[in-house]
């Protein structure tokens, strides 16, 4: 089970038809949704991020709009690397979301961009994951 927020958690309390609507979502839809929230830089983008779950949501929306998946460096980086493009896609969507969210919780560019070249490289040797 995936870990809520307190502050989307609370969100969702106060709305029980988005509170519905978030547990009818697929795992990798919540999943989504929580590194969209947390892929903000700002608190006040992730305020405002999860503010507007419940009206994604009730509107039907099943993922964020507009949010890559693949952080850029990392899609470089395997765009760079012939075996790990063809590598990455055999890759099970969690497996993706793993390797896309190690990249994205790097807390700089230098570090995000080392992760990126590490991760293209595991997805390159067959590895399954970041770790």
């Amino acid at each position: 089970m995936e870990e809520i927020a307190p502050d989307l958690r609370a969100v969702l309390a106060a709305d029980p038809d988005a509170a519905t609507r978030w547990h009818d979502l697929t795992p990798l839809g919540r999943r989504d949704f929580l590194s969209w929230v947390d892929a903000a830089k700002k608190p006040e983008t992730r305020a405002r991020r999860i503010e507007s779950i419940p009206s994604r949501l009730a509107s039907g929306k099943r993922r964020p709009c507009c949010y890559a998946v693949v952080p850029l460096d990392l899609h470089t980086a395997l765009n760079d690397d012939p075996r790990a493009k063809a590598n990455w896609k055999n890759l099970t969507a969690d497996q993706k979301r793993d390797f896309a969210d190690w990249v994205g919780s790097a807390s700089g560019k230098e570090e995000r961009g080392n992760r990126s070249a590490a991760a293209a490289a595991l997805i390159a040797a067959g590895k399954k994951g970041p770790e």
